[in-house]
């Protein structure tokens, strides 16, 4: 480890002495007062790992110690967090890799054990559970019951791999959701390690397998989602690239109004910084309202850092955090080595503390925030809660667009609480009759079929989540209910939850108005929410409705939520509650009444929506440490069904070839130690002509598994039925299933069809100009069979949304050798090049239908001069044998990305990189 700027230095706490890298020595000789928080995490992360510039060298150093804001990115650096977090949706996939690893480097002349996670990687199993029961005191139970015998095998195989590896552990389900356990237990904040005998301090900065890891931004520790194979590659010790990022600053000053909530706020947020455009930026927050921000109210901002854009939103640390670390049951060694390790790295944030410098900044003034959600396709389109009716009602007139008129005075379409809805009038009348518990009632457009109080970004704020208690109980108490249709839940982030909701009495409340507890886990906010009653979900397809999901979510995509809601709205937890009362989101709650009390009086939402001094008082009555200290005294251990379920011992993993699970993936096939180089790409066809805001909820497999489909009959030809299918995300170990799902989401629109939704494409068979209609994965088989290889083309934010790896080897295991795309969102571009597949992006200006393109031309790629190049030549040839001639960017952005592509993808340069340590 070298130190060319001399800053190696010493700090005592508590009796206990640590090296650190001391920023305040480097300030001697550079100014680095200006640098953002964010800023000094990464100039101290490479001051630690200078190497003497095999892979950081002072002119890394000295380039973030003379960071110009306003320079656009183009210096690379090489980050290594301390840490990493995984799911299971995204975690199994990522230990399957691990065990195929193994048997690869054995291969190439290496030993099993040299595949070992080298910092501390921890999954917790969250994202498995689904809301099949609901609404009764068993549906805990009952999920639990049917969640281990659906996952019994992926279970097991992550038993193994928690005592196969090192460094790896697993916190079992039933435990939480992966980030409110990060935040309330597995962040350090500051790190403690000993390397080579010498005990160092340094910042807690984490990789995750979601791109909702930001949320630990909240309690200063930087951090955000990558891809698995990145995640892998951090894992195995390999530092991950990056150019230095702009940082925006976002001021915040005042404090919340009476009768808003963090949600609110998040949601306000979001749509200022996706208005500003932070892509593959940091993004810092700032300024005397901090002082007002519960630690709570700062992770939920943090969350939802994907859903702006930004690489991350991040808190400084501060008396706040030192509170929150105090309050969820850290030792005190640990709170005191935080504090005394930030003041000394000039990392401390107090009222009133010099400003840094910032590429760009934001200001809000917190008493502006109003009540809202966002819908009902994405999370940054904020909605006043006073225009929910109208937003849906417009909404309305494209998701009706090829339904047919109904008969009927379309006038008499109005909002459920009596007021006319704006601009209906050329909308049919959607609307079906049905009989819930010998009841007869009406489902209609806009009736909400789903209300879940659910998700990372609400759940661990305990704010909101008591105010939802509160407002379940004065609801109650006035004999209000939610709406027979209606499909309620409850998902705790953690069972701390669970505990303050019960000490403050509220959790029977709740309970009264259906809230039960489903599970510990994402459940609806991820696709999890299971069945819709049958008369509901025969009431949807009678009447072809356009009906409605309210969850206290951070992801609300077109095909998400559940393939039968079609409008899906993210709220506060309170407004979940609020919404299954009204039973619609055809209406204003800010004037109409949401129902009748039990004496046939009108009530309001203001009626009943608890003040911020209830709240406020109920929290400090009922949250305190010893419920943490309680609930992850064993975090690791798990209950009765984690400790009787059986794994396999040894270093190396026995596959099971007749498992429809877990498999050993074909990416290391005939892989020898000769590294490839990066060829022009001739002949190919095109998989998929998209448009704006293709999301990786479009492209991976996710949901269900339909009977029909590719990966319904793959399975049924293996002997599973479809009621033993389960989700796809519960299958990320088998890439037979999991390529055959990969674009296949029902409402994915290929442009070859026009406006068509679903999974399809046109097949040209050779010497055809006529094209074949077929699911994507067949098409893709046909065209591997002909030796063609294939390209995407897409419009704007291509790869938007959860950091889903299948996005990225899925699209590889189809055959995909390029994607062109008029912009990517980061984590999915990365992805593509770490398996792979080339990200090129138009000229600014252009895309498909500037060009010309219709998806019937085949496409040749060259100028690629082996990755040197920055841009290529991309020449599409349609039938007639015309050319359409067009320049692209090569998005291979970092000479270590270029590396990986010409190793065939990361793990294979991670691979060799090992087996020839072996062999030297």
């Amino acid at each position: 480890m070298s130190d060319s700027f001399s800053t190696r230095s010493q700090l005592e706490v508590g009796g206990q002495q640590y090296t650190y890298c001391s920023l305040p020595k480097l300030g001697q000789k550079y100014d680095i007062s200006h640098l953002p928080y964010s800023m000094k995490i990464l100039l101290e992360n490479l001051l630690r790992h200078e190497d003497g510039g095999q892979t950081v060298g002072p002119e890394h150093i000295e380039a973030i110690a003379r960071w110009n804001p306003k320079a656009e990115p183009d210096t690379e650096i090489a980050f290594m967090p301390a840490r990493v977090v995984l799911q299971d949706f995204t975690g199994v996939p990522c230990v399957v890799d691990l065990a195929a690893m193994r048997d690869a480097v054995t291969k190439l002349g290496g030993k099993a054990e040299q595949i070992n996670p080298l910092i501390p990687s921890e999954l917790v199993i969250d994202h498995s559970v689904q809301v099949d029961v609901f609404g009764r005191a068993d549906a805990l139970d009952i999920n639990g019951k049917i969640e281990f015998e659906r996952n019994r095998e992926r279970y097991s195989f992550l038993r193994w791999g928690q005592k196969a590896f090192e460094n790896f552990k697993v916190v079992p389900p039933n435990t939480g959701i992966v980030h409110q356990v990060n935040l309330e237990n597995l962040a350090r904040v500051v790190m403690e390690r000993d390397v080579d005998g010498t005990r160092w301090a340094f910042p807690d900065t984490v990789f995750g397998t979601d791109s909702h890891t930001t949320m630990i931004n909240g309690i200063g520790v930087l951090g955000w989602g990558v891809g698995g194979i990145e995640a892998e590659a951090a894992m195995l010790g390999q530092p991950s690239s990056m150019l230095i990022p702009q940082v925006v600053g976002f001021k915040l000053s005042g404090k919340m109004p009476e009768g808003t909530t963090a949600t609110d706020l998040v949601l306000t947020v979001t749509q200022m910084l996706r208005t500003l455009g932070v892509v593959g930026k940091f993004v810092e927050f700032y300024g005397d309202g901090l002082q007002h921000l519960p630690l709570a109210d700062r992770a939920t901002i943090a969350n939802m850092a994907p859903e702006y854009g930004a690489t991350c939103g991040i808190f400084p640390i501060d008396a706040e955090s030192l509170t929150y670390l105090r309050l969820s049951g850290r030792s005190e060694s640990q709170i005191a080595l935080v504090e005394a390790y930030a003041k000394a790295q000039g990392l401390w944030h107090e009222p009133g503390s010099s400003q840094a410098q910032y590429s760009a900044t934001l200001e809000l003034d917190m008493g502006d925030v109003k009540p809202s959600l966002a819908g009902p396709k994405r999370p940054q389109d904020r909605v006043l809660l006073g225009d929910v009716h109208s937003n849906f009602a417009e909404a309305l007139k494209g998701l009706t667009v090829n339904r047919d008129v109904r008969n009927g005075d379309v006038s008499e379409f109005i909002n459920e609480g009596g007021g006319a809805a704006v601009g209906n009038e050329q909308l049919a009348k959607g609307h079906a009759d049905i009989v819930i518990d010998n009841q007869s009632m009406r489902l209609k457009d806009g009736s909400v079929v789903i209300a879940a109080i659910t998700s990372c970004t609400n759940t661990s704020n305990p704010a909101v989540m008591l105010g939802a208690g509160l407002l379940a109980r004065n609801a109650a108490r006035l004999g209000l209910k939610a709406k027979p249709w209606v499909k309620t839940s409850l998902g705790p982030g953690s069972r701390v939850v669970t505990d303050y909701l019960e000490k403050a009495g509220v959790m029977t409340d709740l309970e009264k108005l259906g809230f039960f507890v489903v599970g510990y886990g994402c459940t609806t906010c991820i696709g999890n929410s299971g069945p819709l009653p049958v008369e509901v979900s025969a009431g949807i397809a009678a009447g072809d409705l356009v009906v409605a999901s309210v969850l206290s979510g951070n992801r609300n995509f077109e095909g998400r939520v559940h393939p039968e809601v079609k409008a899906n709205y993210l709220a506060s937890p309170p407004l979940v509650v609020a919404y299954a009362i009204a039973g619609t989101v055809n209406i204003d709650l800010t004037r109409d009444p949401i129902g009748k009390s039990s004496d046939g009086k009108d009530v309001f939402l203001r009626d009943i929506w608890p003040s911020n001094k209830e709240i406020g008082d109920t929290i400090a009555a009922t949250v305190g440490p010893e419920m943490f200290k309680q609930n992850y005294a064993d975090v690791f251990k798990g209950d009765s069904r984690w400790a009787q379920i059986e794994s396999p011992e040894g270093q190396a993993y026995l596959w099971n070839s007749d498992s429809t699970y877990i498999k050993n993936p074909p990416y290391f096939d005939g892989m020898t130690m000769q590294v490839g180089t990066i060829s022009d790409v001739h002949g190919a066809r095109v998989l998929g002509l998209f448009g704006d805001s293709i999301t990786t909820d479009h492209i991976s497999p996710a949901g269900n598994i339909k009977k029909d489909s590719p990966a319904g009959r793959f399975l049924q030809a293996r002997g599973v039925q479809p009621a033993d299918f389960n989700s796809y995300g519960s299958r990320r170990g088998n890439d037979d299933v999991m390529v055959r799902g990969t674009f296949a989401n029902i409402r994915i629109k290929n442009l070859m069809f026009g406006g068509e939704e679903g999974g399809n494409t046109l097949y040209y068979a050779p010497g055809s100009p006529v094209g074949e209609k077929l699911a994507i994965y067949d098409a893709a088989m046909k065209y591997k069979a002909d030796g063609r290889p294939l390209v995407v083309i897409a419009g704007k934010e291509y790869g938007t949304g959860s950091s889903r790896d299948w996005a990225a080897k899925g699209t590889n295991l189809l055959g995909v050798k390029a994607v062109i795309a008029e912009s990517f969102e980061r984590i999915h571009r990365s992805n593509l090049v770490g398996m792979g597949v080339l990200p090129l992006q138009f000229q600014d200006g252009q895309n498909a239908q500037t060009l010309g393109l219709d998806g019937s031309e085949t496409f040749d790629v060259t100028g690629l001069d082996d990755g040197k190049a920055k841009t290529a030549t991309v020449t599409a040839t349609r039938a007639d044998g015309s050319k359409q001639q067009f320049q692209a960017k090569v998005l291979l952005l970092t000479p270590k990305e270029v590396e990986y592509f010409r190793n065939g993808g990361l793990l294979q340069y991670v691979l060799r990189q090992l087996a020839a340590k072996k062999a030297a």
